[in-house]
């Protein structure tokens, strides 16, 4: 699913009624391609994001934390010294394009009150962040583009602003009927929703489906297949309501709870839809996880990279002690050959190759004795080779003892780069890859990762998240192994309460009773939902979590961060509420 014009026209409309008149107080570059304007609203304080990346762009409020780098880009600092104070004054969608013009009054250098503009083109790889005059002169530009990217058009400072070049399609707000059908006409026998796409400017593949689908109750039906009078009242119902800004945004979930379509309007192909309150509030839910798995991916490929590699090494290592293992089981075999030679030394000579001996453990009904054939070393005299086949047993039931410890070892360290995959999976910021990298520093990955070091002097408490249940308890929750063991090690208190996901990687999390009592059920339930969350189960219908008090947890020396052992615990399973729990995050 596209930003398309159409959303970008609902979220448009919800910056016309919450933001005009609202100022600057603070502006961030959290990521190379995102800036995010903290405003003062009547409403109160707003973030704004505008996200020109080209796996995500978008504009609208957002609540999703991101951690900012200590030096800020060049673009951010521009925009801090020209825009900070300033009040949203316009707000205004170019034509029916991905293009979002927002004026803000000013002051210049000297104190005089004048205009700027910030445009976001929200274009896929081509969308872009533009900070003009009001008259359109070009102060800079996010990603500039010269004649060596574009020949249609170049976006550099100093240069007079000018739109993305037109397309070849017609404006749907503005489409008589007359246009309509001399379209439908030349549109031939493709798809419905496919003419739709390819005819009109700004919609999206989603939006096309779900026209033709209120038309014919279907969302592949073909053009010809459908009468065109009531393609168009349908079509021209859909974008009336775009223009009378009468918008009610939806987002449609998998069936692993995972969000899979979204637009401005109510999606009627679809049985379970959400309505969703805003068109920012639908960004953040959609925008989340992907925003977070792209930081991670991006910022983090030499710690996937080693986890691959190490898992790869691990496995193959595993597979080889498991057959030699196998191959260990042969050692009663050896002690019985060397038993049955020594039994029978008397009618055996050095030379021999091999011989058949009776085997008097082996005795039949008919009342003989089973024989055994022996292989033997020529060179060797009886005795040696009985002595041969004594080493071959000590040796594999020496091999069997080491082997099983290093069968073991290997499958804790698999356990623990899962552990080190879970908190991946749950990174925010920068810092929590950080904390990462130190971990498999202490672990002894030091020479496979990226430097490690925290620049200035001591090492800073690790970032762990804090929620606060219903009842006013504190929540801590580690999202990687050092914050694991900080907050069980160093905060927690003998008698607080530890939760983790029954055997699957994942975060300690520690509610803190701070002298309160026992907490209600109703607490208990939402940090055990926390638990889930953040571990390897997360999205799970149900999930078991073990939890105890922390005097019961031990760790053993020498293990791996976060790593703890218990015995006496109790279980609860949940089903947890991801939005639920996450407004009980403290910000």
């Amino acid at each position: 699913m596209a930003f398309d014009a159409g959303f970008l026209a609902a979220v448009a409309a919800e910056l016309k009624t919450v933001a005009i008149g609202a100022a600057i107080e603070k502006i961030y570059q959290p990521e190379h391609d995102a800036i995010v304007l903290q405003m003062r609203t009547f409403a109160g304080g707003k973030r704004l994001l505008l996200n020109a990346g080209s796996a995500n762009p978008r504009v609208g409020f957002t609540e999703i934390p991101m951690e900012n780098p200590q030096n800020p880009p060049q673009f951010c600092m521009l925009l801090r010294k020209r825009l900070s104070g300033a009040r949203l004054s316009r707000v205004w969608q170019e034509g029916f394009e991905r293009v979002l013009v927002m004026e803000w009054d000013t002051r210049d250098e000297m104190g005089f009150p004048t205009k700027s503009r910030l445009v976001a083109e929200m274009m896929g790889k081509y969308s872009n962040l533009i900070f003009t005059d009001g008259e359109g002169k070009i102060f800079a530009v996010l990603r500039p583009v010269d004649f060596t990217t574009s020949t249609l058009r170049q976006v550099l400072p100093g240069m007079r602003y000018e739109l993305p070049p037109p397309q070849q399609k017609t404006d749907p707000l503005h489409t008589s009927l007359e246009a309509f059908l001399s379209a439908y006409a030349a549109g031939g026998d493709r798809p419905a929703d496919r003419w739709i796409t390819t005819t009109f400017l700004g919609v999206s593949a989603t939006v096309a489906r779900e026209i033709v689908y209120r038309v014919t109750g279907e969302t592949d039906t073909a053009l010809s297949e459908i009468d065109p009078s009531e393609l168009f009242a349908v079509f021209s119902g859909v974008f009336s309501d775009v223009k009378n800004k009468n918008f009610s945004p939806c987002i449609i979930f998998d069936e692993k709870g995972a969000p899979r379509e979204y637009a401005f309007l109510p999606l009627l192909q679809y049985k379970e839809r959400r309505d969703m309150q805003s068109p920012s509030a639908l960004l953040d839910v959609w925008f989340g996880t992907r925003d977070r798995e792209a930081r991670v991916k991006q910022r983090a490929t030499d710690i996937l990279r080693l986890l691959a590699n190490a898992r790869t090494r691990i496995s193959h290592k595993l597979e080889l002690q498991r057959a030699e293992l196998a191959e260990c089981e042969k050692g009663e075999e050896y002690k019985r050959m060397g038993d049955l030679i020594v039994a029978n030394c008397y009618m055996l000579q050095r030379g021999d190759t091999k011989v058949t001996l009776t085997d008097y453990e082996d005795y039949r009904d008919d009342g003989t004795f089973g024989t055994v054939e022996v292989a033997l070393d020529a060179r060797l005299s009886p005795t040696a080779n009985a002595q041969r086949y004594y080493k071959k047993y000590t040796k594999s039931k020496n091999a069997r003892v080491e082997l099983t410890r290093q069968i073991a070892l290997g499958e804790a360290e698999l356990l623990y780069l899962a552990t080190v995959d879970a908190a991946l999976s749950t990174a925010e910021t920068p810092t929590d890859l950080l904390e990462i990298r130190e971990e498999l520093t202490r672990s002894g990955y030091a020479s496979r990762v990226k430097a490690a070091e925290r620049k200035g002097r001591g090492t800073p408490a690790p970032a762990f998240a804090e929620y606060r249940t219903t009842g006013g308890y504190r929540v801590l929750c580690g999202k990687n192994n050092l914050q694991n063991e900080y907050i069980t090690h160093k905060i927690a208190t003998k008698t607080d309460f530890w939760f983790h996901a029954k055997n699957k990687p994942g975060s300690h999390v520690v509610m803190l009773l701070e002298g309160k009592g026992e907490p209600p059920a109703e607490d208990f339930t939402e940090a055990a939902s926390i638990a889930a969350i953040f571990s390897a189960a997360e999205g799970a219908p149900l999930t078991e979590v073990d939890y105890t008090t922390v005097r019961n947890l031990k760790k053993a020396p020498g293990a791996k961060p976060g790593y703890v052992v218990y015995h006496t615990n109790w279980s609860a399973t949940v089903s947890p509420d991801k939005e639920e729990i996450a407004k009980l995050r403290i910000k």
